[in-house]
This record gives C-alpha cells, sequence and structure tokens, in this order.
C-alpha cells in the first residue's frame, strides 16, 4: 500500500517506469460490482506482464466536501479493503489523500499530474465514475483524455434482479436488517472486526455468557436486534447469536449501542483477543421484557432459531 499526497505524486523508486493497470474508485464495502472493475485491472496486467493497481481515495470525497457525515462510518475501513484487493490478486493499492488542494483539481490535472506520472498504461472505472472539480469529469471525459497513451475500459452497472449492485443499496440493507441482501450484494456475509472487552458480566449470570465487542473502525453498523452469525476468535470460527443494542431490560438511560455476541459451545476466555463477526441473518428487533426469566425464555428461543439455521445442535 502507497501513500501518496497531491501534488507529490511520486511512485517508490523500484515501481518506476513499470506499466501499471489501475482501477480507480472509492470501492467501499468491495463489494460485486467493484470486483467486476478490478478483475478487469489484475486480468490486463497478466496479459501486459505489468503490474496491477487500485487507486483509492482517504478520506471519502463526500466527507472531506461535507456531503454526507454518513460517508464517515464505512463497510470496509481502509485496512479491510486492503486485504480484500489482496485476495482479488491486485499487486499495489494507491491511497490519494483526499484533501481540499486535490478537490480543487481539474479533471486535465488529474489526468496529466496524477495518472501519466504513475506510468499508467490502463485505467478501468465505473459507468458513473466522476472526478476532477465538482466531478466535471465522467468516464467518457477520461477516456477522452487519456488518449492516445492511456487505454481506458469502461465497466456497466452489475445488477441482481433488477437491483443495482452498490454500496448504497448494501447500506440501506444493512439499516434495515435486510442480511440477507446485504450478503448477496457483498458478494460474502458482512463482517465486523473488533476486541473482546469487559462486559457487566450479566450474560454469565443468566446462562448465557457472552464475548462484548468494541469496534474501534469507523464501520456501518446493522440495525439494532438479534442476528445469527459465525465468529473467528482465537483462529478458530464458531456460530452463535449477538445482540446489537441498548440492552433495554436493564439499562433504562443507556443511549450507547453494545454489540454482545453468544458463541455456542464456547467457554473460553477471551478479553482482549481479536474477533471477526460475520453477519448471516436477522433474528428479530431489540425489545423490552418483562423481567429475567422472559428475557432467558426469548434468548433460548433465538439461540434456538439460529442453530437451525446454521444446521447445528
Amino acid at each position: 500500500m502507497i501513500s501518496l499526497e497531491y501534488p507529490a505524486i511520486e511512485l517508490p523508486e523500484q515501481l518506476r517506469n513499470k506499466s501499471l493497470s489501475i482501477a480507480i474508485g472509492h470501492f467501499d464495502g468491495v463489494h460485486r460490482g467493484h470486483r467486476n472493475v478490478i478483475e478487469q485491472v489484475v486480468a490486463a496486467a497478466k496479459r501486459t506482464g505489468g503490474l496491477s493497481a487500485v487507486m483509492t481515495f482517504n478520506p471519502h470525497p463526500k466527507e472531506v466536501l461535507g456531503r454526507g457525515d454518513q460517508y464517515y462510518n464505512c463497510l470496509t475501513p481502509l485496512a479491510v479493503k486492503q486485504s480484500l484487493f489482496a485476495e482479488l490478486g491486485v499487486d499495489l493499492v494507491l491511497v490519494v489523500k483526499f484533501d481540499h488542494d486535490f478537490a480543487a483539481i481539474m479533471p486535465e490535472q488529474f489526468v496529466d499530474e496524477v495518472l501519466r506520472p504513475l506510468g499508467a498504461a490502463q485505467i478501468v472505472v465505473g459507468f458513473d465514475f466522476n472526478f476532477g472539480y465538482k466531478g466535471q469529469g465522467n468516464a467518457a471525459t477520461m477516456k477522452a483524455l487519456c488518449e492516445p497513451d492511456i487505454q481506458v475500459e469502461i465497466v456497466e452497472p452489475l445488477y441482481d434482479n433488477g437491483l443495482k449492485v452498490s454500496s448504497t443499496y448494501i447500506r440501506q440493507a444493512l439499516s434495515d436488517g435486510d442480511i440477507e441482501l446485504a450478503t448477496k450484494l457483498l458478494g460474502r456475509p458482512y463482517e465486523l472486526a473488533g476486541t473482546v472487552v469487559h462486559g457487566d458480566g450479566r450474560g454469565s449470570s443468566i446462562g448465557f455468557p457472552t464475548a462484548n465487542v468494541d469496534v474501534s473502525l469507523p464501520y456501518v453498523m446493522p440495525r439494532l436486534g438479534v442476528f445469527g452469525i459465525s465468529a473467528v476468535v482465537l483462529s478458530k470460527s464458531y456460530y452463535g447469536v449477538l445482540n446489537h443494542g441498548m440492552k433495554p431490560t436493564f439499562n433504562k438511560e443507556d443511549i450507547r449501542p453494545v454489540l454482545e455476541a453468544h458463541l455456542f459451545d464456547f467457554h473460553q476466555v477471551i478479553y482482549d483477543e481479536p474477533i471477526k463477526l460475520q453477519f448471516h441473518s436477522f433474528i428479530r428487533p431489540e425489545q423490552r421484557f418483562s423481567g429475567v426469566d422472559e428475557l432467558i425464555r426469548q434468548i433460548h428461543a433465538d439461540a434456538e432459531q439460529a442453530k437451525r439455521q446454521f444446521g447445528v445442535e
């Protein structure tokens, strides 16, 4: 991963004079549509013997330009994107610092002062790609400005049953608790990474010990409620149920959502251990119970439902 800051756009010496095939975009989620773009770049680099690269921007342009506070939270933080790009066979991740100076460059400057100095031989962008000051450039503009020395491919949108695969729809699906749709659009389960921290111990006291998960990265969070999940901790995967919410039965004043995962057939102490959570199904919204007995009965029911979905005893 190479960090770049305009106007000092320069690759490390060992990478200069290399032919680069570059996919450009923010790629939040690295969803199925994004993969169509990235796979074309990887294939092009293999054909030419050059290097494949993804150019992305940090922070999100809309966050810098004040056009959407929601973009502070993301489906895939930068480190996660890097890992997903690597799985797709990408050689380099070029992270351009997006600030007001960079936002002010014209489309011609982006091509002449960013892409050409990098040695770009081929550019692949999505059909809805915009760049340059106030988004004046689009995919067709890119194609025209890059002629004749840089080849540009424009990738058409990907649809699934009439629904365009996009980060916006994935965010909405998570907000609605439609985990199946989010999984379909992403091409994999939605995942959060965090650390197991100490909680109040109430789960253990009622027979359902939970891993309280602190998520430090700015992920998009799913709706409040109970989910069927899998979790990777101590290098092993376990099924379980997770409550994302305010714990209303116990906390009448607490307004900060928490993540509490109960893992099936798991009995180890894992405080301060890293954990990855994958969301597979939405079981029910969070609700307030009349007392602990009613809560315990519902947790039993939630766990049994998840076990049936996962096909485990």
